[in-house]
């Protein structure tokens, strides 16, 4: 198993596990049609990165860094296929995640999620992520959350 970073021949993929993901647990909105319709324009060509689990040749996970400013990211975008999960490939996204970014010199992490996702939360709290005042006009109207971690 190896994490990959951005190579637009997986951008069908990236699409296709956050659209499952997404209408498995709640629904797609405007924003991440977008997003996901246009990887390259909404997260790589900003300055963000877009990073795969792979084994052989099979993408299992992936998470996107979507930049809000300089130095602040947004961890967004990360599904594992359904018959992947339990394999602690979203721990192993998250470490190699948090590690990509302190190279870059990244100061912040900015998650939005829902409460709903206990998991996920739990795992964002593990890795040191603190929940912080969600504006009103977050990105997603299913975003009940935000957290931040500081990196610096």
């Amino acid at each position: 198993m190896e994490i990959i970073s951005w190579q637009p021949e997986y951008a069908e993929e990236f699409k296709n596990m956050n659209l499952q993901w997404l209408e498995e647990f709640f629904w797609v909105e405007p924003h991440d049609e977008e997003v996901l319709g246009d990887p390259e324009k909404f997260i790589i060509n900003p300055g963000g990165n877009i990073l795969f689990v792979k084994e052989g040749n099979d993408i299992l996970g992936c998470v996107a860094l979507m930049r809000m400013e300089d130095d602040v990211f947004e961890l967004t975008k990360m599904a594992v296929k359904p018959e992947c999960r339990g394999q602690k490939i979203g721990q192993k996204l998250m470490r190699h995640t948090l590690d990509f970014a302190k190279k870059m010199n990244w100061k912040k992490l900015i998650i939005y999620s829902n409460r709903k996702l206990e998991n996920a939360i739990h795992l964002y709290k593990k890795y040191g992520f603190e929940e912080i005042p969600i504006e009103d006009n977050g990105p997603y109207s299913r975003g009940d959350i935000k957290m931040r971690l500081n990196l610096s």
